[in-house]
């Protein structure tokens, strides 16, 4: 039951509020000033409150100011005998959402409460919505290296230091930026990202500062940056290592002033924005080869997080795999499938050079392709194609029976192991079948078949390409 307070210093209007609620089965609880009021506010489930403006000690919008700083999302209908619309103005300013006037009018009244009491709860619904689509994957991981990323997010993220994340492709750089935002005083605001590699240099300019219509021949509309979409929010600027000079310049002022100017534009636009960037370079390297400005990786560089390759924390691997396995037999609807132990050593023991990406696709692979449970054979045979030991213990009789059933129906036939020259081609043969098979799954919906395994979607384009993919009639 929806619990509404009335704040108000006359009993009667208190008590005829209470009396037409509670007939509407609303719980009243009530207060005759406002400190007693937020007391309460902070104490209680408040769904509504009905506040007086003219109190003696504190008045109504002092009230409104204190109460809506403890809970944003809080429904307040003002109600005031000396009512005017300046008044009216200044509390829908303030964030009330209606005011009314003494002596409130029944039908008015109750329509008004049963308003706010849907609009607070859409509200809070759409909070809700909002952090399960944008949910932050837990990082997983009891390594030392791993405790160590984290007790450095928890002392980061709450002030404004710009972040540098070196490590290796697929290590999990995007996660450690995200949850830097997740646990700052921003996460309200946006986290715009910006993979600097697969944007042209002539074009990155124009997606991190904007432009203006006719700047260029391309140019038909006005376009906002990415900088000024980030505006009291965090911009992650991905692979920043292969970024253009003239590029890195705009940054590192930006940087400096705070300030953007849109490309074909002359007025300076003033962002706050947090910088948090990453790169699998070693940007000294590229420093001393002139391909990285030395003053823009000082100012990024304030605090540096290295996310350290899987092959680097092996340990971790059991509990990246169990929880990568219950992921997608959750989304695949299936019952989830043991992983051995036998089959937990033998992952240890494979050379990861994709990382945590590599270990979720394999786990996806070895899920479609293994019997109920996932043994070290079914690692051996299906996990890494590029593995030596996949080549010498070679297919056992069940091998083309999973293989025939994991390719579309059209490939219905047994492989036959020797139509394959080279490990290279059998390799390309069960991508090029997986790809298939994703996205006919998915209708070939490229953008949702490359979040589903977890690649780049220029790189997907890439294997559709190389592979001569299309999309039957």
């Amino acid at each position: 039951m929806t619990k509404i307070l009335i704040i108000d210093d006359e009993r009667a209007i208190r008590s005829t509020l209470r009396e037409i609620l509670e007939y509407e089965d609303y719980k009243v609880v009530d207060a005759d000033n406002g400190a007693d009021g937020l007391a309460i506010i902070k104490k209680e489930n408040i769904g509504l409150v009905l506040c007086d403006i003219k109190m003696s000690k504190m008045d109504g919008m002092e009230v409104l100011t204190e109460a809506l700083a403890i809970k944003p999302d809080l429904p307040f209908i003002m109600i005031s005998g000396h009512g005017t619309i300046e008044t009216a103005v200044e509390a829908s300013k303030k964030g009330a959402y209606d005011f009314i006037s003494k002596p409130p009018d029944l039908n008015r009244l109750l329509i008004t409460v049963r308003n706010a009491l849907e609009r607070g709860t859409l509200v809070t619904e759409t909070k809700v919505l909002k952090r399960k689509v944008s949910k932050t994957r837990d990082i997983l991981g009891d390594s030392e290296a791993i405790q160590r990323i984290k007790e450095t997010i928890d002392r980061v993220a709450p002030t404004d230091a710009r972040v540098l994340i070196t490590g290796a492709n697929g290590s999990g750089k995007e996660l450690v930026a995200r949850w830097l935002h997740e646990k700052s005083a921003r996460a309200d605001a946006p986290l715009i990202e910006v993979n600097c590699a697969a944007i042209p240099s002539e074009l990155i300019e124009s997606e991190l500062f904007g432009h203006e219509k006719g700047s260029f021949t391309s140019a038909i509309k006005q376009r906002i940056g990415k900088f000024e979409q980030a505006d009291n929010g965090t911009l992650f600027l991905d692979e920043i290592g292969d970024m253009s000079l003239s590029a890195q310049a705009k940054v590192l002022r930006a940087l400096q002033e705070n300030k953007v100017t849109r490309v074909g534009g002359e007025k300076e636009i003033n962002v706050n924005v947090r910088v948090i960037a990453a790169t699998n370079k070693d940007l000294l390297k590229e420093i001393d080869a002139g391909n990285f400005r030395m003053d823009l990786y000082h100012r990024l560089s304030v605090i540096i997080i290295h996310v350290p390759p899987l092959v680097e924390r092996t340990d971790d691997i059991p509990v990246l795999a169990k929880h990568f396995c219950e992921e997608v037999c959750g989304e695949y609807n299936m019952p989830v499938k043991k992983i051995t132990d036998d089959a937990m050593e033998a992952l240890k023991t494979l050379p990861w050079t994709g990382n945590i990406r590599e270990l979720r696709n394999m786990v996806e692979r070895l899920i479609i392709l293994s019997d109920k449970s996932i043994t070290d054979r079914d690692v051996r045979a299906f996990a890494n194609p590029a593995s030596t030991t996949a080549v010498a213990e070679g297919p056992d009789p069940g091998v083309t029976t999973v293989v025939r059933e994991f390719v579309a129906p059209e490939m219905a036939p047994v492989v036959d192991y020797d139509e394959f020259s080279s490990f290279q081609d059998f390799k390309d043969y069960t991508e090029r079948e997986f790809i298939k098979y994703k996205l006919e799954k998915n209708g070939w919906n490229v953008s949702k078949t490359a979040d589903e395994i977890d690649i780049q979607r220029s790189h997907l384009y890439s294997k559709i390409e190389k592979f001569g993919l299309k999309r039957e009639a």
